[in-house]
């Protein structure tokens, strides 16, 4: 309700001074009647001040004035806004609860010169604000914009009345215009205040204008989305009715309410499955949804799959472990030959599980090059611990969702592949084994390494979160298996998380045996000649082995024997043959041309040719390493697709071999006027690493002494500048690659000593290890000398000044 303008002043008792009553997110405008609720006890007593000194007129005066923030309880003076609003309290009426309900009518602008010390409330000496009265064209264009906007704001804001509209049409005054329309929008609080502080009535009524066309503009957004939705919903509700129409139909025809039955079924699952708390309680929230839709609804059918999930997941059920050691080493050795850590590993899991009775699933990681039997061997894990046997191939994974699922937010979302497997499996304890870890990527969908690092910490993973159930899963129980063919394509953190178990390739010993016991029996089953009586002699399969397959593992070895079995099977159909042994020559003929020469000895002792040890992803191999001298300008050259690390190496040897070239010697004219050429050869295979060090440096001292090199010697081993050798990597597959090539005697650093017992001991004992600290060591067993224990040797005098550089270097 609004009142005239009162242009008389009102006499106050007590001058300019009046009391202040603080406002929270309201501004009161001149002309404005408005009830307001004090509860604060200066408010309070502010207004009983005002009613207790009231002016001439018996009308009680009181400035209204905003405070800055609405959520301050106890304001200054510097929490007010300075200019408020100078009104008279028209009624006051105490409420039960203590608070005091006030009816206040604006009167006019005023702003507060200063505040008066008081503590009881806030006092201040206020001072009146002159409406600025102006005529103009001008300002007449402007009352009839603003009319006209109101009407407009009126019919699109169903709040105000229209009665309000004839009331503001009545107005002229332009200072009123502004102050009565501006009571009704719903604007920002310091919006309100700028237009209560604007003094000119021109300007006033500007910012209004501006004002009410962003509602205007906000207000009809507003309607077409309401227009929209209306619509929508009129469809909804439609499609509801027919639905239910069409039940109502179905019932009197007699047919069974499917859904209804749908959502029986899903009580009574739920009633007889034990999941946990959180699981139970949000099945029960989408049963409760369920019951709400509509069966044809698309929503329906996504709540139905996830309700699904949840209850099919094996939350409790788990299968009882085979605690039996000897049996489970039983197993395991009938299902494999050899691989003794990882073997014993297992059974030491099971030792401490029959002891502890609870304990946390292992995550172990088996490395080894591929046909190794990483994965079989998993499989014979689950055998051996009763357990369900799941796998899941991380080849080529890229998107972080395969791991931990959609969000239900997505079209078509699932569980991620955990959890389908785990549903799969039917229990929550199985033998989880994540194939190929190693070779999986990463994009912009995201990385699944990272996260599988949850998935494959024990202390995290009893409450893994998959994105589509969005509920905690205990995974503590799933023994993991990850197999990789490498380490270093698996992340650091990733690594951190996981007992890695090496596994080596196989020696040809343990292939032998292989073929004998498993591969065999399998392929003469296979191919249908398990009843016939037919021998391969351990010749052929040596043959098979070194011609015909280049691997660690055994897979290349099963196809071979396997296309010996084929082409046995069309001569038995043939010919009529029934017993058959098969020796070396028969093998070769079966399978044809060998594909694949293996390194041997050299024949004879040769200048410049050494032989060398590598290892590859295959197994390990004899490198031989070529070196000669020819007229040039001192030049070094290296060929044969060496790596940076190999090229390397090769340079610190020459750098060696210069260095001590007087003691060799070596005329130091030889590093001027020759060229030396080092070259490893089959240049098409790319090699690198250091462990050719000692190679390269035995190959090139031959080379400028004309000293030949023993040919039944092998060698391997880091160099240093000051001729140290260095530990190297795969001694064992290294060890097994120079027995097969008929070497005698095997040089390798003194620091891999501690690798000899990996060796078999049939090779270790068919073979002469040298172990070795310096390059002189290596050059006296390797070279062909008269006095090798003279070679290289300085004099009392060359001693002296190296020995303190020679005590420092490094081990």
């Amino acid at each position: 309700m609004f009142f005239g303008r009162d242009d008389k002043r009102d006499a106050q008792k007590r001058g300019s001074t009046v009391p202040l009553l603080p406002l929270r997110d309201i501004i009161v405008f001149p002309h404005m009647v408005v009830p307001l609720f004090v509860g604060r006890e200066k408010s309070i007593a502010a207004l009983k001040d005002a009613m207790a000194h009231k002016g001439p007129d018996d009308k009680a005066v009181i400035l209204l004035a905003a405070q800055k923030k609405a959520k301050t309880n106890d304001p200054t003076s510097d929490d007010i806004f300075h200019f408020g609003t100078i009104g008279h309290v028209i009624q006051l009426l105490p409420l039960p609860d203590g608070t005091v309900k006030v009816l206040v009518e604006g009167v006019r602008r005023a702003k507060v010169k200063r505040f008066m010390p008081n503590d009881a409330f806030f006092m201040v000496e206020v001072e009146d604000v002159e409406e600025q009265s102006e005529k103009s064209v001008e300002l007449e264009a402007l009352v009839r914009s603003v009319h006209s906007v109101f009407e407009a704001f009126v019919k699109l804001n169903k709040r105000i009345p229209p009665e309000m509209l004839m009331q503001v049409a009545s107005i002229d005054d332009p200072a009123r215009l502004a102050d009565t329309i501006v009571a009704h929008l719903s604007l920002k609080l310091n919006d309100k205040q700028a237009l209560l502080e604007t003094e000119s009535p021109a300007k006033r009524l500007e910012k209004l204008y501006e004002l009410m066309q962003g509602e205007i503009e906000i207000l009809q957004v507003e309607k077409k989305i309401r227009t929209r939705v209306k619509k929508q919903m009129e469809k909804t509700q439609k499609e509801y009715y027919l639905n239910e129409q069409m039940q109502a139909i179905q019932k009197e025809l007699g047919e069974r309410d499917e859904f209804k039955n749908e959502i029986q079924e899903i009580e009574e699952k739920l009633k007889n499955k034990r999941m946990s708390k959180e699981a139970t309680l949000k099945v029960k929230k989408e049963l409760k949804k369920l019951r709400m839709m509509s069966p044809m609804s698309a929503e329906a059918t996504v709540v139905r799959n996830y309700i699904d999930w949840i209850i099919s997941l094996p939350w409790y059920e788990e299968t009882q472990d085979r605690l039996d050691v000897v049996e489970a080493e039983r197993v395991l050795n009938e299902d494999h030959y050899g691989l003794k850590r990882p073997k014993e590993r297992i059974l030491e899991y099971l030792a401490v599980q029959q002891l502890v009775k609870k304990l946390k699933g292992p995550v172990l990681c088996f490395v080894g090059p591929p046909g190794v039997g990483k994965t079989s061997l998993a499989r014979s894990i689950a055998r051996a611990t009763g357990r369900k046997f799941v796998r899941l191939s991380l080849g080529g994974v890229r998107d972080e969702a395969e791991i931990r699922g959609h969000r239900r937010t997505y079209i078509g979302a699932m569980p991620g592949k955990l959890i389908q497997s785990l549903k799969k499996a039917g229990s929550n304890n199985p033998v989880f084994l994540l194939d190929e870890i190693d070779k999986m990527s990463t994009d912009f969908r995201g990385d699944p390494s990272a996260a599988l690092l949850e998935v494959l910490d024990p202390e995290q993973n009893h409450n893994f979160n998959d994105h589509y159930l969005d509920l905690d899963y205990d995974l503590s129980k799933v023994m993991f298996i990850c197999t990789a063919n490498t380490m270093h394509n698996i992340p650091g953190p990733l690594q951190d998380r996981m007992e890695v178990i090496r596994i080596a390739g196989y020696t040809e010993p343990e292939k032998l045996n292989i073929a004998r016991r498993y591969l065999i029996p399998k392929e003469q089953e296979a191919n249908g000649l398990s009843e016939l009586k037919i021998e391969i002699t351990n010749d052929a399969l040596r043959t098979i082995i070194h011609r015909y397959t280049r691997e660690s593992g055994v897979r290349s070895l099963e196809r071979e024997i396997g296309g010996v079995y084929r082409k046995i099977a069309r001569d038995i159909l043939k010919n009529g043959k029934r017993d058959i042994v098969v020796d070396r020559k028969q093998a070769m003929k079966y399978l044809g041309t060998p594909r694949f020469r293996y390194g041997v000895a050299e024949r004879e002792d040769q200048v410049g040719i050494v032989t060398g040890l590598a290892w590859t992803e295959m197994g390990g191999e004899i490198l031989t390493t070529e070196a000669t001298v020819m007229p040039g300008k001192g030049k070094l050259i290296i060929t044969g697709k060496l790596g940076e690390v190999m090229q390397e190496s090769a340079q610190a040897a020459m750098s060696y071999v210069r260095s001590r070239a007087e003691r060799f010697g070596i005329d130091r004219k030889m590093f001027e006027n020759y060229d030396i050429h080092v070259h490893l050869p089959e240049g098409a295979i790319p090699k690198d690493g250091p462990s050719a060090g000692v190679t390269m440096c035995t190959a090139l001292v031959s080379a400028l002494t004309r000293v030949q090199v023993r040919k039944d010697v092998a060698m391997t081993g880091e160099i240093t500048l000051r001729g140290r050798v260095l530990p190297i990597g795969g001694l064992k597959e290294k060890t097994l690659a120079a027995h097969r090539a008929g070497i005698k005697t095997v040089l390798i650093p003194k620091a891999n000593k501690k690798d000899l017992k990996d060796i078999p001991k049939k090779i270790r004992a068919q073979l002469r290890i040298v172990p070795v600290e310096f390059v002189d060591d290596v050059l006296r067993e390797a070279l062909v000398l008269e006095k090798p224990e003279e070679f290289g040797r300085k004099t009392e005098q060359q001693k002296a000044p190296e020995a303190a550089p020679a005590a420092a270097a490094p081990a």
